[in-house]
């Protein structure tokens, strides 16, 4: 066992995702979760983002274009996940899906977080969440972590969206 750890301020940087076509990806990621083409190159890859960053996301179609998503319950990608700020902006985010008829795969309350999952138009799983402040965070009598997974109402979260 190794004993480095990777220093606190390590974040993910981008997730990169193979996709049957680049216009129905882009109806997920950009028309409806609202991120920014960067940069596409032809039919084949685009990189997109929130707020500028050169890429969150970017997707291909490199090679695979006649295969289907992979069957499920196989190794491979779970999830990729997007951290709202705040839980206005995540309800605004689920407000948009559900309005446009997307359907919704899951709900949870976490208690360290609320989330809300997608299949993207490939399958790819997609969490929408953001995190409850540290203060509220569900710690035992030890000081160790519960999370757990609990009822979350969808309606109510849409419903607070401005």
């Amino acid at each position: 066992m190794s004993t480095y750890s990777a220093p606190d301020q390590l974040s993910v940087g981008h997730v990169h995702l193979k996709v049957k076509e680049l216009p129905r990806a882009f109806y997920f990621y950009v028309d409806l979760l609202g991120l920014q083409v960067m940069q596409q190159i032809q039919d084949q890859v685009a990189f997109l983002s929130a707020g500028g960053y050169h890429h969150h996301v970017a997707l291909n179609t490199w090679g695979h274009s006649l295969q289907g998503p992979p069957a499920p319950r196989t190794t491979g990608l779970y999830h990729v996940a997007f951290k709202y700020p705040n839980r206005m902006e995540l309800a605004k985010v689920v407000k948009r899906l559900v309005e446009a008829g997307y359907p919704l795969t899951g709900a949870a309350d976490h208690g360290v977080s609320e989330a809300i999952y997608v299949n993207d138009p490939d399958m790819n799983g997609v969490e929408l969440y953001w995190d409850k402040p540290q203060s509220e965070w569900p710690f035992d009598a030890y000081g160790k972590l519960q999370m757990y997974t609990e009822y979350l109402d969808v309606d109510a979260l849409v419903a607070s969206a401005v």
